[in-house]
C-alpha cells in the first residue's frame, strides 16, 4: 500500500496478461477433472458398463436363487433333500443344487452363474416345519 490505493481499489485495476488468463483456465478444468473422478463419481463410459453388466449380474443370481428356493422347498421330498444339503461341506453345497437341477431355470441349459451359491446359503439357513404341524385354525404350516 506504498501508493495510498486500497485493496478493493488495487482489484478493480488489476489487468490479468492473456498468458495468465489461459493457465487460470487450465488449472481450473484440470482440478475440476480430479476431482470430479476422485471423490465426485464420474466414471467412464466403459467403467459404467461394466457396473451395468455386473448389476445385471447379480441381479439375475438373485432372481433364479429365489425361484430356486421356492422349487427345492415345493418338491415332496424337501425336508430329505434339505438334511442332505445341511449335510454337505459348505463348498460343496452349491454342486448339489445345480446337480438337483434347482438353479437352472425352465428353458436354460445351464445354471445361472452364482445362483446355486446363494440358493444354497438360504437354504442352509432354513428351517423347515414338521409334516404333520398344523397351525392353531387346522390348516397346514407353510414352508418357511
Amino acid at each position: 500500500m506504498a501508493d495510498g490505493q486500497t485493496f478493493a481499489q488495487r482489484w478493480q485495476d488489476y489487468r490479468p496478461s492473456k498468458a495468465l488468463l489461459f493457465w487460470a483456465c487450465a488449472a481450473s478444468i484440470a482440478a475440476t477433472i480430479a476431482i470430479g473422478f476422485t471423490i465426485g463419481g464420474w466414471v467412464t463410459g466403459g467403467t459404467s458398463a461394466r457396473m451395468v453388466s455386473s448389476a445385471a449380474e447379480d441381479a439375475r443370481s438373485q432372481l433364479v436363487a429365489t425361484i430356486c428356493v421356492q422349487r427345492f422347498t415345493a418338491a415332496a421330498d424337501a425336508r430329505d433333500q434339505l438334511a442332505r444339503l445341511k449335510a454337505e461341506s459348505l463348498w460343496e453345497r452349491d454342486d448339489f443344487i445345480e446337480k438337483g437341477g434347482w438353479a437352472t431355470p425352465a428353458g436354460f441349459e445351464q445354471p445361472v452363474a452364482g445362483a446355486a451359491d446363494l440358493c444354497a446359503d438360504q437354504l442352509a439357513d432354513m428351517t423347515l416345519p414338521a409334516k404333520d404341524a398344523a397351525s392353531a385354525d387346522g390348516k397346514k404350516t407353510a414352508i418357511q
